[in-house]
């Protein structure tokens, strides 16, 4: 079908071919050949007049075309999905779909894996696949890698909704067998410390690693894990602390012999949200997923 000159099937190829930035993944991704894949894109540099993709060293890069075409896609494509294809009346225990939830395995283990509980108990057909937070959330937000993002309220994306899911505090997670520690740290005492700490895969530290740089305090680091999952296990048996999340925290004192001690100074309380594009806000499903989610929040 062709609207205004331009094959609309084109459409779905140019989001995968500006995503991808190579046509070999995006022929595997569209289910194409390579050499059709290529003649999408001769067929899109040709409507729109611009190469979209050129080489640069070993690599593809948009073009400012591309660039500014590459949201626009894919927010047309959102919307056709969840305001056409998407059927009219959401049946949970019927739905056949995967959602995206970007959010980091302490918002898993402390917030969302009750939630998904329920999800798939009560849409068996719904697949729920957690995304490790990126370096920049909002680009993956605009480009809609990802159905939902727990994101603290300082980095929510501008122009998509979102609503206020759940409040937190810092405290230190010590070995309960370390006999140095008395029943609270001084500040000295933590500058000391050697300390456990966590960085995602992308690159991208938790928010107590800015808070604590902002306050001019530097730790000696032990270790560093690439989730926080590894660092009860990195902290017991050792003289090691590690600053994390209370909910986390006490989670985590359940499991090992582990104590929890206040901080010896204030960190900004953690203040996460639930946030989706702006073309999804009528999606049946998302919005039914987007209530689980709220509703099984921990107080």
């Amino acid at each position: 079908m062709r609207f205004k000159r331009l094959d609309l099937n084109l459409l779905a190829a140019l989001d995968v071919l500006l995503t991808e930035r190579n046509v070999s993944r995006a022929a595997r991704k569209l289910f194409l050949s390579q050499s059709a894949t290529s003649g999408a894109l001769a067929r899109l540099r040709e409507y729109f007049d611009d190469d979209l993709l050129v080489p640069s060293g070993r690599q593809l890069v948009l073009t400012p075309r591309a660039r500014a075409l590459q949201p626009r896609v894919r927010a047309v494509l959102m919307q056709i999905d969840g305001t056409i294809i998407q059927p009219p009346e959401f049946d949970p225990a019927t739905v056949r779909r995967t959602v995206r939830i970007q959010a980091s395995d302490y918002v898993v283990l402390t917030q969302l894996a009750p939630a998904i509980q329920v999800i798939g108990q009560q849409a068996p057909g719904l697949t729920v696949v957690l995304e490790s937070p990126q370096q920049n959330a909002r680009e993956a937000l605009d480009r809609a890698e990802v159905d939902l993002a727990v994101l603290p309220r300082r980095v929510l994306a501008p122009d998509h909704p979102h609503v206020p899911y759940f409040t937190d505090d810092h405290v230190v997670l010590a070995c309960a067998r370390n006999r140095d520690l008395g029943p609270s740290l001084t500040r000295a005492d933590y500058v000391a410390a050697r300390h456990v700490t966590m960085q995602f895969d992308a690159g991208l530290a938790p928010i107590e690693t800015s808070l604590l740089q902002a306050m001019g305090i530097d730790r000696h680091l032990a270790a560093v894990s690439n989730s926080f999952a590894a660092v009860p296990f990195l902290v017991a048996g050792t003289r090691h602390l590690a600053t994390l999340p209370r909910r986390l925290a006490q989670l985590f004192a359940t499991m090992a012999p582990l104590r929890i001690l206040p901080l010896p100074f204030d960190l900004p309380l953690l203040d996460e949200s639930l946030q989706w594009h702006t073309h999804a806000a009528d999606d049946a499903c998302l919005a039914w997923v987007r209530a689980q989610i709220l509703a099984c929040r921990a107080p």
